[in-house]
C-alpha cells in the first residue's frame, strides 16, 4: 500500500498550461519537484527557466523551499484522496540578458533631468 501514501501533483506554467499530473513522495523535496519539472518543460515555451533557481514553487500562497519535502512544506498529503494538487510555477526572467541590453555602446551618456528655476 505504499502507492496509497503518494500525493498527485500538477504545475500550473504561466501561460496555464500544465506539466502532469505526477505522482510524488512525500519524502521527496520541492528541489527534486523543480528538477522534474526542468526536465518536462516544454521545448516551444519562451523565456523557460535554465536551472531549478530560476523558478518558484507557489503552493496555497507560499513560496515552498527547495531544502524542504512535501510533507514539511504541508502540502495536502492524503487529506483528499484522489485529488490532484495544483502548484503554480513561476519562471524567473534571466537577468543576464537584461544586463547586456542595458550597456550603451560607446554613446556618450546624457543627463535626462532637467530643472526649471522661475
Amino acid at each position: 500500500m505504499a502507492g496509497d501514501d503518494l500525493v498527485e501533483l500538477k504545475f500550473r506554467l504561466y501561460d496555464g498550461t500544465d506539466i502532469g499530473p505526477n505522482k510524488y513522495a512525500p519524502a521527496s523535496t520541492i528541489a527534486t519537484l523543480k528538477e522534474s519539472i526542468l526536465s518536462q518543460w516544454p521545448q516551444g515555451k519562451e523565456n523557460g527557466p535554465k536551472s531549478i533557481n530560476d523558478m518558484k514553487l507557489i503552493n496555497a500562497g507560499r513560496i515552498l523551499e527547495n531544502s524542504k519535502t512535501l510533507a514539511e512544506s504541508r502540502v495536502l498529503v492524503g487529506e483528499l484522496p484522489g485529488c490532484v494538487v495544483t502548484m503554480h510555477v513561476v519562471v524567473r526572467p534571466s537577468t543576464s540578458d537584461k544586463a547586456s541590453d542595458k550597456q550603451p555602446s560607446d554613446a556618450p551618456k546624457r543627463n535626462k533631468c532637467y530643472c526649471t528655476i522661475q
